[in-house]
């Protein structure tokens, strides 16, 4: 998910200068094929010439990748400002970042901060806000250059250990150590080839989910199948590990543990199949059998709290913006549960306790609401957030400290406190960004027509006092999947285009959850068309309005978005004059086949399904309908080599497929990145590189040179 741009004249935009821009034909690297490779589905048959490919640890693909990359790298490094937008990139990143405290037991605040520029976020503790610090765990001391990043960190309950999450070069792997939370000691104890993890504590040891160890060599490819949950005893090798569920008849499900404060009860989340998760649960006092609270992934089914044998459970089982209901722990399936906040206006996002109270969070149009209530679920008020935007709470049945950090499109995440009689926020800390005044932009959100008439929201920030003059640089972002909202953030990189004079919109496509599961449903299967309808209609309506035109307009999108970026060149190449991938599904005929491709089949169907599913995704798949003879935008794909959830043979092939076919001279390139994965823990200075390439691209071939 991110930020990007498109073209403007020297005399309508502040900030941007007209250049020259470069159209010679460029010499693409020969991709290693097969021609005689083909598939049949339900008897169509579908060449894949570049199925040699797939294979990311053949030494032909490796000489590709080598030969792509110094393409993409000469070409780039041509581009005469892309020194001064790194120098600008790493001057709007230099600032402290602060997370927001969460309060233990034992009266320690622990909390996230970066100095400005450090590849991780360290973990601090004190004893109190204000305070010295200690830093309790620093991750850039992992690694040299940065690419070791923290995933997760679990403290015990009697506060005694601490187990820490790690992944290395981006890849979904992860580690598990421990340290003594006293003394900060590292232990023996270290677990590897866990994934999609936490570390659920229990006495002295607690519950993690892995795979089996993976075939030498095919560790970031092969699809991943029977994810286990085990128990480790602190002191142990793995080795000793005590194996706790499997479920050897549904290898493509994942399991998760859960176990609440007073450690008295396991659950067991599962996915994978369904659109929801099923939900499980023993006593562990007892040793009890698995009781079966939904047997089903017909239905989210997040557990939010556990208190005094009470299971607080968000889910859209009969509610498909979501409710609260709580279960009695004695008699916890789903027939017996009872209602506790209803389903209301906005989506039901979140709930946890604070002090004797709830605070239960609600997203409306893409943006956070949150409200107090009382145990009984009546209504107490709402807490009145400084402006729109995304929110994150941070409190605790144990005590009636509140504190919520604010981020919204043109303000950086904040850190307040918030008195629960009173009402009242109180600032505790907000950074300043090297030269920019915030107050100079805007942000408005408007609701567009889509294909079929569905009003579509749509944020829209820029400078105060921008023209529409039809010839802004326009950097639409979308993604439209998998019930993923997106509400408002900030983002230092995205400043940089502001700055120079673009325009950000950023469209909530279906496929999303910003209007519940209906939204959601309405953007899947072989409804999947209306997201990408929705994205056409958005680049539309900012043309229509006046604010831009297709030669100024640029859009991006990453993972699922990548897969929409591809899908909506190759459907409108007219409308778009810089389009950029990132990270995307782009064969859709294949997908399943890689690490955990299988679990997206919930969003997407797959090949295998049925001839009316494999043809629809056939009709839309990228890399199956890319146009020869016509011309494309200019095209930056990016992945990366660790990239083991949208493995890099999606981008490979795409890139391979459009360089090989005649869509015009504008360039085709890739971009993939050394030690680094999907996008998770990237070091920042990995990010400033990428940004740096991806806006000098954009710029040069929208003509223009930033003057910041």
């Amino acid at each position: 998910m991110n930020r990007l741009s498109k073209l403007a004249f020297m005399s309508t935009v502040t900030g941007i200068m007209a250049t020259s821009c470069s159209t010679h034909k460029i010499e693409y690297p020969a991709a290693p094929t097969d021609p005689s490779v083909t598939d049949d589905y339900f008897g169509t048959t579908v060449a894949d010439p570049y199925r040699p490919l797939e294979n990311d640890t053949a030494p032909a693909t490796l000489e590709w990748v080598k030969a792509e990359n110094a393409v993409t790298e000469a070409y780039l490094a041509a581009i005469p400002y892309r020194e001064q937008i790194k120098e600008r990139l790493t001057r709007l990143n230099n600032f402290k970042k602060t997370g927001v405290p969460a309060k233990r037991k034992d009266g320690k605040y622990y909390f996230y901060e970066n100095n400005g520029l450090q590849n991780q976020s360290v973990l601090y503790r004190t004893d109190s806000l204000g305070g010295t610090p200690e830093v309790f765990l620093d991750p850039n001391t992992l690694s040299d250059d940065g690419t070791v990043a923290l995933q997760g960190v679990s403290i015990s309950n009697d506060g005694k250990y601490t187990a820490y999450i790690i992944s290395r070069s981006g890849s979904d792997w992860n580690e598990i150590y421990v340290m003594d939370t006293k003394t900060k000691q590292l232990l023996d104890d270290h677990i590897e080839w866990a994934k999609f993890t936490g570390a659920d504590w229990q006495g002295d040891g607690f519950y993690y989910s892995s795979y089996p160890r993976p075939e030498k060599g095919k560790e970031f490819s092969n699809a991943n199948e029977n994810h286990q949950i085990y128990y480790h005893k602190i002191g142990t090798p793995q080795s000793s590990d005590r194996l706790v569920y499997e479920d050897k008849d549904h290898p493509l499900h994942f399991h998760s543990a859960f176990v609440p404060e007073s450690e008295d009860m396991l659950f067991v989340i599962g996915g994978g199949e369904g659109v929801g998760s099923s939900l499980m649960m023993k006593n562990l006092k007892t040793n009890s059998d698995w009781i079966v609270m939904e047997p089903t992934q017909d239905y989210d089914m997040n557990i939010m709290e556990v208190k005094d044998g009470k299971i607080y459970i968000l889910t859209n089982w009969g509610a498909p913006k979501n409710r609260l209901m709580v279960a009695d722990a004695k008699a916890p399936q789903k027939e017996n549960w009872k209602e506790l906040v209803p389903e209301g206006e906005g989506v039901m996002t979140s709930m946890q306790f604070a002090g004797d109270k709830m605070i239960v969070d609600f997203e409306k149009d893409a943006s956070d609401h949150a409200y107090i209530y009382n145990m009984d679920g009546s209504l107490v008020k709402e807490i009145e957030f400084p402006t729109f935007g995304s929110v994150g709470i941070s409190s605790s049945g144990d005590h009636n400290e509140v504190y919520y950090a604010l981020t919204s499109f043109t303000y950086p995440s904040s850190v307040f406190s918030y008195n629960m009689e009173s009402g009242e926020s109180t600032l505790i800390n907000s950074p300043e960004i090297d030269g920019v005044n915030l107050d100079d932009y805007v942000t408005e959100q408007v609701f567009y027509p889509s294909a079929d008439g569905t009003k579509i929201p749509m944020f829209i920030t820029y400078k105060k006092g921008l023209e529409k003059n039809g010839k802004n640089p326009v950097y639409l972002y979308g993604y439209g999947g998998f019930n993923v909202s997106l509400p408002p953030s900030f983002s230092a990189n995205r400043m940089f285009w502001l700055e120079n004079g673009g325009i950000y919109a950023q469209a909530n496509l279906r496929g999303g959850s910003e209007y519940g599961e209906e939204w959601h449903l309405a953007g899947t299967k072989q409804n999947k068309l209306n997201v990408f309808n929705d994205f056409i209609a958005a680049a539309e309506y900012m043309i229509d309005e006046g604010w831009t035109s297709p030669d100024y307009l640029t859009i991006e999108g990453g993972s699922n978005g990548g897969l929409l970026v591809g899908a909506t060149v190759n459907m409108r190449p007219d409308l778009f004059k810089v389009a950029i991938p990132r990270v995307g599904v782009m064969d859709m005929m294949r997908y399943h086949l890689f690490t955990i491709g299988w679990n997206w089949a919930s969003d997407y169907g797959t090949s295998a399904d049925s001839k009316e599913m494999a043809d629809y995704l056939l009709a839309y798949s990228p890399i199956h309908n890319i146009k020869s003879g016509v011309d494309y935008p200019a095209i930056l794909v990016t992945t990366a080599d660790h990239d083991d959830r949208v493995v890099p043979a999606h981008s490979f092939k795409y890139a391979a497929t459009l360089q090989a076919a005649d869509t015009g001279d504008a360039p085709k390139l890739i971009r993939i990145d050394s030690k680094a994965g999907h996008g998770g823990g990237k070091p920042m200075t990995k990010v400033i590189d990428e940004y740096t390439d991806l806006y000098s691209f954009i710029f040069y071939n929208l003509g223009l040179t930033p003057n910041k």
